[in-house]
């Protein structure tokens, strides 16, 4: 059976760096949730049917499959068109369990297999894995990095993490928090121990419990409330 671990942060912080480097230099498994639900709309599946009864034949690109620039404009900003769209889809935490669920029924032992989510906790994948990784960034340290890697203006770059779900907010179910203001080497570093004490922890039977769980109950009243709000207010608009 594999250590399954959840790692999951904002944009621009080094979230997927910190995945290559686990595949490249421990022979991890990786899941991307990003492309994993990508699949979920491929051309002859529901999803595909849902997403363009939903926003109209123009989110279809010339290849025949759903195009993403065209959809996300569509859903950028706009937490309605963004639910409509994860409707659409289908079951997404299906989906990401039943990954989980195959890895730990066919990879061997002392396998490392990561599932990658920004949304890994909000969406309660994190009840599934053996660890949450959380990988953080100052805003002033993301910004120029997201400028320089997606050739953004700075009021674009600024637009996007801003509407991003800061670090501080996921850290208290996170089980390990990488802040990477330093250097790729720095993260690696730091990487290295900890998938060495991960794997020692796994090994020997002794892996902590998971902070989400008792984050889960905790944030219980808080999130009820918050589902109850949006429930109202979708029920007005309509």
């Amino acid at each position: 059976m594999p250590l399954v671990l959840g790692v999951t942060g904002s944009i621009a912080t080094g979230k997927s760096h910190l995945c290559q480097y686990i595949v490249q230099k421990y022979g991890a498994v990786h899941g991307d949730a990003d492309k994993l639900v990508h699949r979920m709309y491929d051309p002859g599946k529901p999803g595909f049917d849902r997403i363009v009864a939903e926003f109209g034949p123009e989110v279809i690109g010339t290849d025949g499959m759903i195009d993403r620039k065209v959809i996300g404009s569509k859903v950028f900003g706009n937490a309605e068109r963004m639910r409509a769209l994860t409707t659409a889809i289908g079951d997404i935490g299906g989906e990401m369990h039943r990954v989980i669920d195959e890895w730990r029924a066919t990879l061997p032992n002392d396998t490392i297999a990561i599932l990658e989510a920004v949304n890994l906790i909000e969406a309660g994948y994190s009840a599934w894995c053996d660890a949450t990784w959380l990988v953080g960034a100052d805003y002033d340290v993301a910004l120029p990095r997201l400028m320089a890697r997606n050739n953004f203006s700075e009021p674009e770059a600024r637009q996007r993490l801003d509407a991003a779900r800061k670090w501080q907010d996921r850290a208290p179910a996170s089980d390990r928090i990488f802040l990477n203001n330093g250097t790729l080497q720095d993260l690696e570093r730091e990487t290295d121990e900890a998938v060495t004490e991960a794997l020692a922890q796994f090994r020997a039977g002794n892996l902590p419990p998971i902070r989400y769980a008792q984050w889960f109950e905790e944030t219980r009243e808080e999130r009820e409330a918050a589902q109850r709000a949006a429930a109202a207010k979708k029920g007005a608009a309509s």
